[in-house]
């Protein structure tokens, strides 16, 4: 009950609904720690196409929405902490292949 309390006073200002992942460290004594994570790059992805769902059928042709270059530069920006990336432009990389597997396109 104490962790629910916590996690709700942690996440507070976040936008409701969003999945956040949590990584817990529970102790013998029943004390605890943990560390938010921030969400899914699919979450930030899927919300800047504006979609529901991925793709059904990726990698033959058919697009289901577009992200820009712009956008995906403010997801890595955002996602930097958790990414295993070296700098920024590792990091598009990155989302850049999320997308396209989730059936984005990615446009200039």
């Amino acid at each position: 009950m104490e962790f629910c309390k916590v996690f709700n006073a942690t996440t507070q200002n976040l936008e409701p609904g969003m999945p956040v992942p949590v990584v817990i460290t529970a102790y013998g004594d029943r004390s605890f720690t943990f560390v938010t994570k921030s969400p899914p790059s699919s979450y930030f992805l899927k919300k800047a196409a504006g979609i529901a769902k991925g793709s059904q059928t990726t990698g033959k042709g058919s697009t289901i929405g577009r992200v820009t270059m712009m956008q995906i530069r403010e997801i890595a920006e955002q996602k930097m902490q958790d990414l295993n990336a070296k700098d920024i432009d590792g990091a598009c990389r990155m989302l850049i292949g999320s997308a396209r597997s989730m059936g984005l396109e990615i446009v200039e």
